[in-house]
């Protein structure tokens, strides 16, 4: 065997296969048509929606500076940042996995000045290292969300949750609940008992797993209390006024009568609410400091967003709500796509953009392969095989056979 058939025989042996150019990174999809369409409109329903409430749209970067971007709340984000060096000024710069923080820094900085309350909207897509959750496989992923930045009170909290509400009614996303819950709660009890540190991470796992005998076991002088808590959880107003019938101590308490006083509110402006409460929720809340709500759609185990109340720039009291469209989209039935109508070489121009502005679709025809190929016959082939279901020519709008 000559040398360079071995060395054929040992390239076929290790090479890697072809590289297809349809190959995309882990969690990196193409989004095609009808999705790509079905979030275009959708994420534009829910822009509307937010503008119609004062909730002017503004557009942050899709990187910023690590030292920015990761400072304060941000750090909690840290882990789910793609890093990568900026040629230009040698530091680090970040891919955004939230618009939360920018929309903080945006508010500290540049609107800074700005009357309160402040009302930013926004819509974009974010990157993140690892999915947020197990049922998921995205690592690029959209958010679209309102801010509501300046008054801390159970009136704002309702409001940016109302918003919320409306603009998924506007998309027609069925059987939506809202579960509030208040996720300094827990640790405020848990303090001002005098709970060791050393045993809290060991409680707060079952807190979270609502194990009430390992928080009976750990709980010590508060343990009946976190039971109650826990047994708490349910339809808001029955949360509620469980709630109002456990001791707590001053801290927790306010915390406690915040949550009920936000319910009250929501009531006030959304009484058919789906509505539930679970007050030692807290997984998942890294930097928020008061009200949270996380929304689901019955049947379906992912989360279409989540907000709550944190501090804007560490120091303004702010509350917001995320939209993930990318999930919020797939409870939807897909967007109905224009009607096709394909246009002869004869069609009036006037006509064509009569039927534009009726919101149809219209496909000119570009000149023929051959001479042959011209004419009634070629026009209507052509038009099936682009998918159009009518045909202009002249003026003349036909429906196909």
């Amino acid at each position: 065997m000559t040398g360079a058939a071995c060395s054929a025989i040992g390239r076929s042996m290790t090479d890697d296969p072809p590289f297809s150019p349809a190959l995309l990174p882990a969690g990196f999809v193409d989004l095609l048509t009808p999705d790509a369409r079905t979030e275009a409109e959708g994420v534009a329903t829910l822009m509307g929606v937010f503008a119609s409430h004062g909730y002017d749209r503004v557009r942050p970067p899709l990187m910023e500076f690590e030292e920015t971007l990761l400072a304060g709340a941000g750090a909690a984000l840290a882990e789910q940042s793609f890093r990568v060096m900026d040629p230009d000024t040698r530091k680090m710069m970040v891919l955004r996995p939230d618009i939360t923080p920018q929309i903080a820094r945006m508010a500290a900085t540049r609107l800074g000045a700005a009357p309160r309350p402040l009302r930013l909207s926004y819509a974009g897509t974010c990157v993140v290292v690892m999915p947020a959750a197990a049922e998921e496989s995205g690592r690029q992923i959209m958010q679209a969300g309102i801010e509501l930045i300046g008054p801390d009170s159970p009136q704002a909290d309702a409001e940016v949750v109302a918003v919320g509400a409306e603009a998924l009614a506007r998309l027609g996303v069925p059987d939506v609940s809202f579960d509030l819950t208040m996720p300094p709660l827990v640790p405020a009890l848990l303090e001002e008992a005098g709970i060791s540190a050393a045993v809290r991470p060991a409680l707060m796992r079952a807190l979270d797993r609502k194990d009430a005998a390992a928080v009976a076991e750990l709980g010590g002088a508060v343990a009946e209390t976190l039971i109650a808590l826990l047994r708490a959880a349910g339809p808001a107003e029955q949360a509620v006024e469980q709630l109002a019938h456990i001791s707590l101590p001053p801290r927790a308490r306010a915390f406690s009568e915040r949550l009920a006083a936000t319910v009250t509110a929501l009531r006030h402006v959304k009484p058919d609410l789906c509505l539930t409460v679970d007050p030692v929720e807290f997984r998942g809340w890294k930097y928020h400091t008061g009200v949270c709500v996380t929304l689901f759609a019955v049947g379906r185990a992912e989360e279409l967003g989540r907000g709550g109340r944190y501090l804007s720039n560490e120091n303004e009291p702010a509350c917001g709500l995320t939209f993930r469209p990318d999930v919020l989209f797939r409870a939807i039935p897909p967007a109905q796509a224009m009607r096709r109508i394909y246009l002869a070489p004869d069609a009036q121009p006037q006509a064509a953009a009569r039927l534009r502005a009726e919101g149809c679709a219209t496909l000119a025809a570009l000149p023929p392969e051959a001479p042959y190929r011209a004419g009634p016959e070629h026009d209507r082939a052509e038009a099936r095989r682009l998918g159009c279901s009518h045909i202009l020519s002249g003026a003349t709008c036909t429906e196909l056979d």
